[in-house]
């Protein structure tokens, strides 16, 4: 602790002068050493994503935890001070689902517990259910009749097998090199350059997509017709490791399906080399799953620290993060982490009592993973239609919205979404971390994150850079995913950082420059609906 705080003194000595990034953007140094000095002697990231994940446990949009750990992040912006907190309705979502319970073993030709987890939205087993295996191999609705009267009371190995099990020499932890860092800030249209959903979308893999997810549906209803009991599915994820997703359609009328697992690439290339080899394997599964319907509606979670200037209050600065996860563990990296650092940004600031000129609004979304459906049912709601770009009274009201949704590492720097205008401004925002490891502002686009739901109507929405660690090749939508993946001093950092551009925005002048109204354009934005 004395270590870290020397670190602030340099900070703290400066804090009577301004710093002049591009020659006009201030800093206020003092109150960046305020957020340095809570941010790092008296964290509470590391409590908070206890809570959020060990305490609260998976958050599946639509499932019982989501709505639980809601509720608790209401009561924490409220115990914190926070004004408006409220868990908000955005929109339909159709049935809920919940695990309760899953086990799969193979019996024969000997026993092995394997490491499985339902595919989300597939009904359980109703009970303990026994038979043997089945290899199944189908790419067209051709292959489906060679197995005519062949699956009932069987268990089906759908086995595609593109986990990759040969020796790893790579690490699976990785941060972004300084070379990485340098190429994205000089080199704004290069080849690793996300564009903005909204500008290039999709063309051959979304046909392919769909196709994929046809084929899919005509196979459920011939397994059902057949009579097979269950399916073991998957193949991508080593070591233990299982990657996990929707496995069925959570819409009201939605078809009946058989109970399904998805595994990691060892027990599931076991099962398929003894079937491929002629051997008898016999399978027993029981997995109990609910589905809600109560309630079509789903929610996220808002809270403010309401702005103090009578010319200025009316404007936003909203900072969030995506709550939900999949279930397969806790989501800490996707996106507990995102959701820790927002709410450990904003309790910073209330704690150090700063009296923000613009009100600063905390969300946190619901929906993400099924396609960014929390932050953009909210945008409709209160700033616009992305596909007619029918403007409310609102939208002119937010100068922009930072997100975080990359993993569990530190903050290097952030992403300016093709706004010149705003690299000086971010870079003399970013100039007292520098000794931090966060210093880079590239105009290049990054996608898939809640930011998107802002840019893409022209509301200012940025992604900070982010060392994944091992996000990309051990956490993401995994069984892993949890909080023993999690770095607390990257949390810290990325907390400070988080608050102090949040604080930034709130107490400038002016907004953030935007960029012209995205055209509308039926055609290319109907993929979206």
């Amino acid at each position: 602790m004395k270590k870290i705080f020397s670190l602030l003194l340099p900070v703290i000595a400066l804090c009577s002068l301004s710093f002049k990034g591009d020659q006009t953007e201030r800093v206020d140094l003092h109150t960046m050493g305020l957020i340095r000095n809570e941010g790092f002697n008296d964290s509470k990231v590391m409590q908070t994503m206890f809570e959020m994940t060990d305490v609260n446990g998976p958050r599946l949009t639509g499932s019982t935890g989501l709505a639980t750990a809601q509720k608790w992040a209401k009561e924490k912006f409220e115990s914190w001070g926070l004004s408006n907190a409220a868990i908000e309705p955005w929109g339909g979502f159709g049935k809920g689902w919940d695990i309760h319970k899953c086990y799969v073993a193979m019996t024969a030709p000997y026993y092995q517990q394997l490491i499985a987890v339902p595919r989300a939205w597939t009904p359980g087993t109703n009970g303990l259910v026994s038979g043997s295996a089945v290899l199944v191999k189908i790419t067209t609705r051709d292959d489906m009749a060679q197995y005519d009267g062949k699956l009932r009371g069987k268990f089906i190995v759908f086995s595609s097998m593109n986990g990759d099990t040969k020796p790893n020499f790579t690490a699976d932890a990785s941060r972004v090199s300084d070379e990485d860092l340098k190429k994205m800030e000089m080199d704004p249209h290069g080849e690793e350059a996300t564009t903005n959903l909204s500008q290039k979308p999709p063309t051959k893999p979304v046909d392919t997509r769909g196709a994929a997810i046809a084929l899919r549906k005509s196979i459920d209803s011939f397994f059902i017709a057949e009579g097979a009991v269950g399916i073991l599915s998957g193949g991508r994820g080593t070591m233990g490791t299982v990657f996990t997703s929707n496995g069925a359609s959570r819409a009201w009328d939605a078809p009946t399906i058989l109970p399904e697992v998805e595994m990691g690439s060892e027990h599931l290339g076991r099962l398929t080399r003894l079937l491929e080899a002629g051997k008898e394997v016999s399978l027993e599964m029981d997995t109990k799953t609910t589905f809600l319907t109560n309630d079509s509606m789903q929610y996220n979670v808002v809270a403010e620290i309401p702005g103090t200037d009578p010319k200025l209050k009316d404007e936003l600065v909203i900072l969030g993060g995506h709550f939900d996860s999949w279930h397969a563990s806790t989501g800490a990296t996707d996106n507990g982490t995102g959701s820790g650092v927002v709410m450990e940004a904003i309790r910073i600031l209330k704690t150090i009592g700063i009296k923000p000129r613009r009100t600063i609004r905390v969300i946190l979304w619901s929906g993400e993973e099924q396609g960014l459906l929390g932050s953009r049912g909210y945008v409709k709601n209160h700033y616009a239609d992305r596909l007619t770009m029918q403007l409310k009274p609102g939208h002119e009201k937010v100068s922009a919205y930072f997100n975080l949704d990359n993993g569990g590492g530190k903050i290097r720097g952030i992403y300016a979404q093709s706004n010149d205008e705003l690299k000086p401004i971010f870079q003399a925002w970013l100039a007292p971390f520098a000794d931090l490891g966060a210093s880079t502002v590239t105009t290049r686009n990054t996608g898939s994150t809640d930011h998107i739901a802002f840019d893409e109507v022209g509301i200012p929405g940025f992604q900070f850079i982010q060392d994944g660690l091992e996000y990309g090749t051990r956490t993401h939508h995994t069984n892993m995913d949890s909080y023993d993946r999690v770095s607390a001093n990257d949390l810290m950092q990325a907390s400070i950082i988080m608050a102090a551009f949040v604080y930034d925005a709130a107490q400038r002048d002016e907004m953030l420059p935007r960029k012209p109204l995205p055209k509308v354009n039926t055609a290319a934005n109907s993929w979206l609906r």
